[in-house]
């Protein structure tokens, strides 16, 4: 029984080694085995070719006859004697027959003519049960003829071909995919020359460097021995702006880079705005690195007192970097914040208790993050918080804890537990989810190291440490989260750091679900039935 028309035959078998194709000059069996070897072999053979080409992978289907029927290939126009002679050739009941139209028909020829001529060769050497006998010269002649045409293909026709006649066999040595290829690179833009690149040494090859826009990942003992070539006139404010901003967006703490970053600092202080020093220091806060530069500091104490009503905003982030590193200097803070100045920062309250100097009216006060950071937002996708969400559901039952809350001043927390004077978890719906702020000055020094207060509910935070939480090449907490956990403690919540390592190691809900019971049973911590 005859198959239907484009349906594929049965999988020949694999072909002996050293079966090729035709080529102009080349041997030739008639054998489909010896055709189709690589069309009819593996499975892999179109994902395996196409890396070869550089072209999408195409699939098995794509020599039935509507794939590339239903279109002309190439550009050509789609009615009359040339959709006429492309019926023809795919009605062609042997290799000989599809050589007689494209050579009796020259003026109706299009360039997508000779993909569906290899297209419908492929289909008659797969046939079954027996297959038209090829003759060498009739391959050969085929063959001349796309090479004598593919200067006039275009790039997706060029493609088609090329991509055909490696499926068929034909050797990827051989002249017809030689001058396939060859007219592939023809097509290609031509890359333009690299820029000549003058030898830069010390402070210019350090800003050159830091200036590209493709520059993200440049090794570190680069940037060292760029450093330590750099003559002292060659380090000038906007190369080690340069440096900071690098450091500081990649999580690089360098402590020989930012040791060189305080000096500097240090050293030009008589010339820096405090616009520039805010830019100096920004790295150090943000990789929680306190500098051993004895003089740091004093420096910024004197810049500040120099220019704190000159750039407000240049102050405000100067400090806040001094605020992460719990270095917030309290003498500055009375010709800082001045009734003529924003002169209240929520975090004056927790790091300096004493502080008794003007503030800003509760009414105008402003959280300091009023919504998750941009990182987390940008990479919440990576983030465990909706699998360690799913764990506490099924595990404490939705009431019992609460996700994403912004508790006063400011602060976002992962999630939040209520926990009564016997360790057992409450339902969040009846408490108060807030301690009291600001906190009272007497219960500060126990809320940040005592497990439990004297308050009938205990708030506990699960804190996620995510993997971009910290520095790149270290364990150390980037200073917005340790600056974040440790006003949480200060302000009374217990916290319960959750870190990526842990949690990476869990294989999933189950293994997560052992993993957080354990967690909070380890602070005596009881729900269900018997814990409330």
């Amino acid at each position: 029984m005859r198959r239907p028309r484009g349906e594929p035959g049965p999988r020949a078998p694999r072909p002996t080694e050293g079966a090729t194709c035709a080529g102009s000059g080349e041997s030739w069996s008639p054998s489909p085995n010896s055709m189709l070897r690589v069309l009819l072999s593996a499975q892999t053979s179109p994902a395996r070719l196409s890396g070869l080409l550089r072209i999408p992978p195409v699939q098995p289907c794509c020599l039935g006859p509507s794939k590339w029927a239903d279109r002309p290939l190439g550009g050509g126009p789609s009615a009359g004697p040339v959709q006429g002679l492309q019926r023809l050739l795919e009605q062609a009941k042997s290799p000989g027959e599809l050589l007689r139209w494209l050579g009796q028909n020259p003026t109706k020829v299009r360039a997508h003519h000779y993909s569906v001529a290899l297209r419908r060769l492929g289909q008659l050497l797969g046939s079954r049960p027996r297959p038209p006998p090829v003759e060498q010269a009739t391959l050969q002649d085929l063959s001349q003829l796309i090479i004598r045409n593919c200067p006039s293909f275009d790039i997706h026709t060029i493609h088609v071909c090329l991509h055909l006649a490696v499926l068929l066999g034909f050797p990827s040595d051989g002249p017809l995919v030689c001058a396939l290829e060859q007219e592939r690179r023809l097509r290609l833009p031509p890359k333009p020359p690299p820029p000549l690149q003058p030898l830069l040494r010390g402070g210019q090859g350090l800003e050159a460097a830091l200036s590209c826009p493709r520059f993200l990942r440049y090794p570190r003992q680069h940037l060292i021995s760029s450093l330590a070539e750099a003559r002292p006139e060659e380090l000038t404010p906007h190369v080690m702006v340069l440096l900071a901003q690098h450091l500081a967006r990649h999580r690089l703490r360098e402590p020989q880079l930012l040791e060189a970053i305080a000096h500097f600092l240090v050293v030009q202080e008589t010339q820096l705005s405090s616009k520039v020093v805010q830019k100096l220091v920004l790295p150090f806060g943000r990789l929680n690195y306190l500098p051993l530069e004895q003089q740091f500091m004093p420096c910024l104490e004197r810049i500040l007192a120099r220019e704190a009503g000159v750039a407000p905003l240049a102050t405000v982030n100067i400090l806040m970097s001094l605020c992460q590193l719990r270095c917030l200097p309290f003498r500055a803070l009375h010709f800082v914040f001045s009734p003529g100045f924003i002169n209240y920062i929520s975090a004056v309250e927790l790091e300096l208790p004493g502080y008794r100097g003007p503030r800003l009216p509760r009414r105008q006060q402003v959280p300091i993050f009023p919504q998750p950071l941009i990182t987390d937002r940008a990479r919440c996708k990576y983030s465990h918080k909706d699998i360690v969400a799913e764990g506490l559901r099924q595990l404490l039952g939705e009431e019992k804890y609460r996700q994403d809350l912004t508790v006063p001043p400011g602060y976002c927390t992962d999630f939040l537990l209520c926990v009564g004077s016997s360790g057992a978890v409450l339902p969040v719906r009846t408490q108060d989810p807030f301690l009291p702020y600001p906190p009272r000055s007497c219960l500060q020094g126990q809320a940040a190291s005592s497990p439990t207060t004297r308050d009938p509910a205990q708030r506990v935070v699960l804190v996620l440490r995510e993997r971009w939480h910290f520095c790149r090449d270290g364990r150390v907490l980037l200073g917005s989260r340790a600056l974040r956990e440790r006003h949480l403690g200060l302000m009374g919540y217990q916290l319960l750091p959750l870190p990526f390592e842990e949690l990476e190691s869990q294989r999933g809900l189950p293994q997560l679900k052992s993993y957080l019971r354990q967690k909070l049973q380890a602070l005596g911590l009881r729900w269900g039935p018997e814990g409330g």
